[in-house]
């Protein structure tokens, strides 16, 4: 598979008929119909309160980990990225992650909004196999203010369920990783590896 068939699988699909509107600092929707009680209650439950902008000179989104979460695993066993430790993110290529087959799991990312509000922000996910792809997960962040608290925010996606079987087994498998919005403006991008057995490792 060449780059450009890569970028354009990690191109977040495009809405038909939507246009993104023209950017507007955190501050500048708080003051939005400033008058509107009902509206100010959603906004504030957005974090969306006057005087919470912030730095502004940096990335609107910091996508700080990665987990795979699923209910089938040992107790006390989490398997979590920091996407920080860009060495043990490259490690997976020689060590990659156990996941055991055929069970649900769900991809969950842990990200700060910085400044601004991000609507139209995904995940983006492909999967591949001695470099043909298997798999891609598409999923929307949804909206979201700066935390008044300064706290992270945390997405679960979707369960999916992993392959199982022989052939799945055999072989490792590269994962590409992408945080996006509807403006082509990348958050994050990263790469991990995975291979599957018979049971957790």
């Amino acid at each position: 598979m060449s780059n450009n068939e890569d970028q354009d699988d990690l191109k977040p699909s495009a809405t038909p008929g939507y246009k993104p509107s023209a950017a507007k600092s955190a501050d500048e929707y708080a003051k939005l119909d400033a008058n509107d009680e009902s509206l100010a209650r959603w906004k504030a439950s957005l974090g969306i309160v006057p005087g919470v902008g912030g730095d502004t000179s940096g990335p609107k989104v910091t996508v700080l980990t990665l987990e795979l979460a699923s209910p089938t695993l040992p107790p006390g066993k989490k398997i979590v990225f920091d996407l920080k430790d860009t060495a043990k993110l490259a490690d997976t290529k020689k060590n990659p992650i156990v996941i055991k087959e055929g069970v649900e799991y769900n991809v969950r990312i842990t990200f700060k909004v910085n400044h601004s509000i991000i609507s139209g922000v995904r995940y983006i996910q492909v999967v591949k196999r001695a470099g043909v792809k298997v798999d891609k997960l598409e999923q929307m962040l949804g909206s979201y203010g700066p935390s008044p608290s300064g706290e992270p925010y945390t997405k679960n996606f979707d369960p999916e369920e992993s392959p199982s079987g022989m052939l799945a087994r055999s072989g490792h498998y590269a994962v590409r990783s992408r945080v996006v919005d509807d403006d082509g403006e990348v958050y994050a991008d990263w790469e991990w590896y995975f291979k599957l057995a018979k049971e957790w490792a």
